[in-house]
Protein backbone atom coordinates (compact mmCIF):
# COMPACT_ATOMS: atom_id res chain seq x y z
CA UNK A 1 0.00 0.00 0.00
CA UNK A 2 2.72 2.23 0.57
CA UNK A 3 6.03 2.29 -0.65
CA UNK A 4 7.90 4.88 1.25
CA UNK A 5 6.94 8.02 3.35
CA UNK A 6 9.47 11.61 2.65
CA UNK A 7 8.85 14.34 4.73
CA UNK A 8 9.68 16.27 7.96
CA UNK A 9 11.22 14.09 11.19
CA UNK A 10 8.58 15.09 14.09
CA UNK A 11 9.05 12.96 16.54
CA UNK A 12 11.65 9.98 17.78
CA UNK A 13 11.15 8.08 20.50
CA UNK A 14 12.87 4.48 21.42
CA UNK A 15 11.03 2.41 18.06
CA UNK A 16 9.30 4.94 16.74
CA UNK A 17 9.28 7.65 14.27
CA UNK A 18 6.85 10.52 13.21
CA UNK A 19 7.21 11.69 9.49
CA UNK A 20 5.13 14.72 8.94
CA UNK A 21 4.11 14.71 5.32
CA UNK A 22 2.57 17.62 4.28
CA UNK A 23 0.56 18.22 7.66
CA UNK A 24 -0.01 13.89 7.99
CA UNK A 25 1.76 12.41 10.69
CA UNK A 26 2.34 8.86 9.98
CA UNK A 27 4.06 6.70 13.19
CA UNK A 28 6.57 4.45 11.72
CA UNK A 29 7.58 1.53 13.97
CA UNK A 30 11.59 1.21 13.64
CA UNK A 31 14.58 -0.56 14.55
CA UNK A 32 17.07 1.60 16.17
CA UNK A 33 20.02 1.11 13.37
CA UNK A 34 17.02 3.69 11.37
CA UNK A 35 16.62 5.80 14.26
CA UNK A 36 19.94 6.44 14.43
CA UNK A 37 20.35 8.10 11.16
CA UNK A 38 17.21 10.76 11.89
CA UNK A 39 17.67 13.74 12.95
CA UNK A 40 14.55 16.00 14.11
CA UNK A 41 13.41 18.47 11.84
CA UNK A 42 15.21 17.04 8.87
CA UNK A 43 13.71 15.79 5.49
CA UNK A 44 13.51 11.98 5.63
CA UNK A 45 12.55 9.14 3.92
CA UNK A 46 11.55 5.72 4.90
CA UNK A 47 10.94 2.86 3.45
CA UNK A 48 7.97 1.25 4.08
CA UNK A 49 5.71 -1.71 4.94
CA UNK A 50 2.06 -1.77 6.27
CA UNK A 51 1.17 -5.12 8.66
CA UNK A 52 -2.49 -5.35 9.16
CA UNK A 53 -3.63 -7.16 11.85
CA UNK A 54 -7.26 -7.96 13.23
CA UNK A 55 -7.02 -5.75 15.66
CA UNK A 56 -4.71 -3.18 14.31
CA UNK A 57 -2.49 -1.82 11.77
CA UNK A 58 1.06 -1.18 11.77
CA UNK A 59 3.53 0.92 10.09
CA UNK A 60 7.01 -0.08 9.87
CA UNK A 61 9.74 2.34 8.42
CA UNK A 62 13.27 1.73 7.06
CA UNK A 63 15.67 4.09 6.31
CA UNK A 64 17.48 1.81 3.77
CA UNK A 65 15.80 -0.79 1.18
CA UNK A 66 18.12 -3.32 2.64
CA UNK A 67 16.86 -3.07 5.73
CA UNK A 68 13.37 -3.34 4.52
CA UNK A 69 14.16 -6.35 3.03
CA UNK A 70 15.82 -8.04 5.03
CA UNK A 71 12.52 -7.43 7.88
CA UNK A 72 10.24 -8.93 5.27
CA UNK A 73 12.41 -12.03 5.31
CA UNK A 74 12.83 -12.57 8.54
CA UNK A 75 8.80 -12.16 9.49
CA UNK A 76 8.45 -13.85 6.75
CA UNK A 77 9.83 -16.96 8.98
CA UNK A 78 7.89 -19.54 11.31
CA UNK A 79 7.91 -17.67 14.85
CA UNK A 80 9.34 -14.27 13.67
CA UNK A 81 6.98 -11.79 14.31
CA UNK A 82 7.19 -7.77 13.62
CA UNK A 83 8.73 -7.07 17.46
CA UNK A 84 11.66 -10.03 17.00
CA UNK A 85 12.43 -8.77 13.66
CA UNK A 86 12.47 -5.15 14.88
CA UNK A 87 14.74 -6.28 17.67
CA UNK A 88 17.20 -8.17 15.65
CA UNK A 89 17.41 -5.57 13.15
CA UNK A 90 18.10 -3.35 16.00
CA UNK A 91 21.00 -5.41 16.90
CA UNK A 92 22.08 -5.85 13.67
CA UNK A 93 22.40 -4.57 10.20
CA UNK A 94 21.35 -6.53 7.37
CA UNK A 95 24.58 -7.26 6.46
CA UNK A 96 25.03 -9.09 9.86
CA UNK A 97 22.15 -10.97 9.66
CA UNK A 98 23.29 -12.43 6.42
CA UNK A 99 27.06 -13.20 7.75
CA UNK A 100 25.17 -14.86 10.39
CA UNK A 101 22.90 -16.81 8.20
CA UNK A 102 25.61 -18.16 5.87
CA UNK A 103 27.93 -18.65 9.06
CA UNK A 104 25.77 -20.54 11.12
CA UNK A 105 26.37 -17.88 13.99
CA UNK A 106 22.88 -18.31 16.50
CA UNK A 107 24.73 -16.73 18.57
CA UNK A 108 25.07 -13.18 17.14
CA UNK A 109 21.27 -13.49 16.89
CA UNK A 110 20.68 -14.52 19.91
CA UNK A 111 22.42 -11.00 21.20
CA UNK A 112 18.98 -9.05 19.98
CA UNK A 113 16.33 -8.74 22.59
CA UNK A 114 13.68 -11.72 22.74
CA UNK A 115 15.42 -14.28 20.50
CA UNK A 116 16.63 -17.41 22.16
CA UNK A 117 18.86 -20.45 21.12
CA UNK A 118 15.72 -22.51 19.45
CA UNK A 119 14.57 -19.64 17.51
CA UNK A 120 18.04 -18.45 16.20
CA UNK A 121 18.79 -21.42 15.05
CA UNK A 122 15.48 -21.72 12.83
CA UNK A 123 15.97 -18.11 11.41
CA UNK A 124 19.38 -19.53 10.62
CA UNK A 125 17.99 -22.97 9.04
CA UNK A 126 15.55 -21.05 7.43
CA UNK A 127 17.72 -18.56 5.61
CA UNK A 128 20.53 -20.82 4.83
CA UNK A 129 18.04 -22.63 2.80
CA UNK A 130 17.59 -20.26 0.34
CA UNK A 131 21.60 -20.57 -0.46
CA UNK A 132 21.79 -24.67 0.35
CA UNK A 133 21.83 -25.45 -3.08
CA UNK A 134 23.97 -22.55 -4.31
CA UNK A 135 26.95 -23.34 -1.67
CA UNK A 136 26.84 -26.97 -2.10
CA UNK A 137 27.66 -26.86 -5.99
CA UNK A 138 27.17 -23.66 -7.89
CA UNK A 139 30.78 -21.65 -7.01
CA UNK A 140 32.68 -25.35 -7.29
CA UNK A 141 31.19 -26.02 -10.49
CA UNK A 142 32.42 -22.74 -12.49
CA UNK A 143 28.63 -21.12 -12.18
CA UNK A 144 30.93 -17.75 -11.84
CA UNK A 145 32.38 -16.46 -15.23
CA UNK A 146 35.86 -15.75 -15.01
CA UNK A 147 36.83 -12.67 -13.44
CA UNK A 148 34.61 -13.18 -10.72
CA UNK A 149 34.73 -14.38 -6.97
CA UNK A 150 36.76 -16.99 -5.93
CA UNK A 151 34.95 -20.40 -4.94
CA UNK A 152 37.03 -19.83 -1.60
CA UNK A 153 37.80 -16.45 0.21
CA UNK A 154 35.83 -13.47 1.55
CA UNK A 155 34.07 -13.14 -1.96
CA UNK A 156 32.14 -16.73 -2.09
CA UNK A 157 31.02 -16.27 1.37
CA UNK A 158 29.77 -12.85 0.78
CA UNK A 159 28.09 -14.09 -2.27
CA UNK A 160 26.06 -16.49 -0.04
CA UNK A 161 25.42 -14.11 2.71
CA UNK A 162 23.70 -11.75 -0.05
CA UNK A 163 21.75 -15.11 -1.61
CA UNK A 164 21.04 -15.37 2.03
CA UNK A 165 19.19 -11.97 1.40
CA UNK A 166 16.98 -12.95 -1.13
CA UNK A 167 19.33 -11.69 -4.27
CA UNK A 168 19.63 -14.21 -7.02
CA UNK A 169 22.98 -16.17 -6.99
CA UNK A 170 23.54 -14.30 -10.41
CA UNK A 171 22.91 -10.85 -9.15
CA UNK A 172 25.25 -11.45 -5.90
CA UNK A 173 27.88 -12.54 -7.84
CA UNK A 174 28.18 -10.23 -10.40
CA UNK A 175 27.30 -7.61 -7.20
CA UNK A 176 30.83 -8.92 -5.11
CA UNK A 177 32.58 -9.92 -8.79
CA UNK A 178 33.23 -5.69 -9.05
CA UNK A 179 34.73 -5.47 -5.81
CA UNK A 180 38.12 -5.93 -4.43
CA UNK A 181 37.78 -9.92 -2.65
CA UNK A 182 40.41 -8.51 -0.46
CA UNK A 183 37.90 -6.71 1.62
CA UNK A 184 36.49 -8.33 4.69
CA UNK A 185 33.41 -10.32 4.38
CA UNK A 186 31.29 -7.67 5.88
CA UNK A 187 32.53 -4.85 3.94
CA UNK A 188 31.79 -6.67 0.15
CA UNK A 189 28.27 -7.28 2.13
CA UNK A 190 27.97 -3.23 2.52
CA UNK A 191 29.46 -2.38 -0.81
CA UNK A 192 27.21 -4.73 -2.74
CA UNK A 193 24.03 -3.69 -0.91
CA UNK A 194 24.59 -0.11 -1.65
CA UNK A 195 25.20 -0.98 -5.36
CA UNK A 196 21.56 -2.86 -4.98
CA UNK A 197 20.24 -0.02 -3.79
CA UNK A 198 21.73 2.53 -6.59
CA UNK A 199 20.18 0.29 -8.42
CA UNK A 200 16.34 0.53 -7.95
Amino acid sequence: MFYSLTGKVAHMEPGVAVIDVGGVAFKCLTSMGTLRTLRLGDTATLYTHLNVREDALDLFGFAAGTELHCFKLLTAISGVGPKAAIAILSELSPEEVALAAAAGDTKRLCRANGVGPKLAQRIVLELKDKVMSFSSGGLEDGFIEPGGPSASGNAAKAVEALTALGYSPTDAAMAVGRLDSALPVEELIRLALKGFAGNT
